[in-house]
């Protein structure tokens, strides 16, 4: 289970990551669990940390940023099937760090024809802790 703290709270989320949105990493609460931050703290302990980053590339811009953020999302999903009975993972990015795409563009010649080649990579990487019960 991922959960993502609002306020004084942490709710439970899954991945939202759309290309299309204007924060293209995204989390959507999905009311399984919410919990206080105190209450949190006072049960569980961190005991490890992980960040997760991708890149991909292409020669066609959201196709190159649709995988990039289906990498981000698999690698999410492999950290969550990972977690032990009791274990939780928390998404530690707060809203002045919070991982976003970035592109950038190669000129190339293909054929005689100028083309671009799109990279896309995230900065700052997502950071996640995973707590266990104490």
């Amino acid at each position: 289970m991922i959960l993502r703290r609002y306020g004084r709270w942490y709710h439970s989320v899954r991945t939202n990551f759309n290309p299309s949105a204007l924060t293209e990493i995204g989390f959507q609460r999905d009311r399984a669990l919410s919990i206080s931050a105190s209450d949190l703290e006072a049960k569980y302990a961190s005991v490890a940390d992980h960040e997760v980053v991708a890149e991909a590339g292409g020669d066609v811009q959201r196709h190159a940023e649709r995988d990039l953020l289906a990498r981000m999302d698999e690698a999410i999903e492999r950290r969550v099937a990972a977690l032990e009975p009791g274990q939780l993972l928390v998404v530690r990015n707060e809203r002045d760090d919070w991982p976003k795409t970035r592109e950038r563009r190669e000129a190339v010649v293909v054929g005689g024809e100028n083309r671009f080649r799109f990279q896309w990579s995230v900065e700052p990487p997502l950071r996640l802790g995973v707590c266990a019960e104490k």
